[in-house]
């Protein structure tokens, strides 16, 4: 709330008469770049590629885990106390073992997801500051729900930093 009332009070002193600027603002939506430039779509699908190749790691063990589950549903009738606390034991550990596997897939996502995405936003960021220099922009938003509820299109800069960025990025392939 701070922030728009902030950005308001910024553009009503540098659109007055008395400042003698031309208030120029744009805005970008940064999640929609993100997903949109060629660096976004081939970080998605490298993510993917990683997400199914623990997916399978993680549903093969899952597997495991049950077949030792219904063995020892099985058995239990037949086994001793000892020999039913010993396949217990072994289900258990697997379980934790099943339990850290999934964590570490979970956090190896997250910080690939991370390292990719922010690579990406810097690159973004970047060109927005370009564009913005370059095209004198007094302001550009990030287009955010929420924090932006109304903008005429007329505005939107999100198609042309996508652009700008794909560009940027092939030349300097």
């Amino acid at each position: 709330m701070k922030r728009a009332i902030l950005i308001l009070a910024l553009g009503l002193f540098l659109g007055s008469p008395a400042f003698g600027a031309e208030l120029k603002i744009g805005y970008v939506d940064l999640q929609r770049s993100l997903n949109e430039t060629e660096s976004g779509k081939k970080a998605r699908a490298d993510l993917e590629k990683l997400i199914k190749s623990k997916q399978a790691v993680i549903d093969e063990k899952g597997k495991e885990i049950e077949r030792l589950k219904e063995e020892l549903d099985k058995q239990s009738a037949l086994l001793s106390e000892e020999a039913k606390k010993a396949k217990q034991d072994e289900l258990d550990r697997k379980m934790g073992k099943y339990q850290r596997l999934v964590q570490e897939a979970q956090r190896e996502v997250k910080k690939k997801e991370t390292e990719l995405t922010n690579e990406i936003l810097k690159g973004l960021r970047k060109v927005i500051e370009e564009l913005g220099r370059e095209e004198k922009y007094t302001l550009i938003l990030e287009k955010m729900e929420g924090l932006v509820l109304y903008a005429d299109s007329a505005i939107d800069l999100t198609d042309r930093v996508i652009k700008l960025y794909d560009e940027k990025m092939k030349a300097r392939k």
